[in-house]
């Protein structure tokens, strides 16, 4: 089964994708689920959730801004409130929450550099990030990932419709949830076109003025 682990619907400040939207692409593109990874918030995981099927799996998650870098918790179920790294983690994990360190060495954007003492309150890295501009980026975060033995991800960071279900996770389980907090799972992917972060810094600016 094959799911897609970062995404943003319209609930972030850089998104314009509609929840409903994102869970028809996904399905017509072959996807067996996907995580709304919204930029601090869960409202678009939350609203995504109600057009989840047996066939179709929904994770309510978010990328969260801290102070040392993007976050991302998987498998939420409220807010998280701090913005300070280390209690942005604990609130994940307070809901049996995974963590994940999104495109930990782009950089082109907020990512979180983790260091050696971090690594034991990580779960998981992103090792495939389709919006990361250069192969050297993702190919960073596996290395770190392999030094230090932890578990793996991949997502598309989709922000628009093309970019759905451009990287993910292939699993053998109907447990997702086990699946990836115990890294069994295989990771799969390709990289987005550049075009696609031009267009997300213009409805940015398109936002701020309107």
């Amino acid at each position: 089964m094959k799911y897609d682990l970062h995404s943003h619907s319209k609930y972030s400040s850089d998104g314009i994708l509609d929840p409903k939207k994102i869970i028809k692409v996904a399905i017509k593109k072959g996807l067996d689920g996907i995580a709304i990874t919204d930029h601090n918030t869960i409202r678009g995981g939350l609203e995504a959730k109600e057009y989840e099927t047996e066939k179709f799996k929904v994770i309510i998650g978010s990328e969260v801004m801290t102070t040392k870098g993007e976050v991302i918790g998987l498998f939420l179920s409220e807010e998280i409130k701090s913005n300070d790294f280390y209690d942005v983690i604990d609130e994940i994990k307070a809901q049996n929450g995974i963590v994940v360190i999104p495109h930990p060495f782009d950089e082109w954007r907020y990512a979180s550099f983790p260091d050696k003492e971090d690594v034991k309150y990580i779960n998981n890295i992103e090792i495939l990030n389709s919006r990361c501009i250069k192969d050297k980026y993702n190919d960073s975060a596996s290395k770190f990932a392999k030094k230090y033995k932890l578990g793996v991800t991949g997502g598309s960071d989709a922000h628009f419709a093309n970019e759905i279900g451009h990287a993910g996770i292939i699993i053998e389980t109907y447990d997702i949830y086990e699946a990836i907090l115990k890294n069994n799972l295989q990771v799969f992917g390709k990289r987005s076109t550049s075009l696609n972060h031009v267009f997300t810094k213009v409805l940015k600016t398109w936002r701020k003025h309107f």
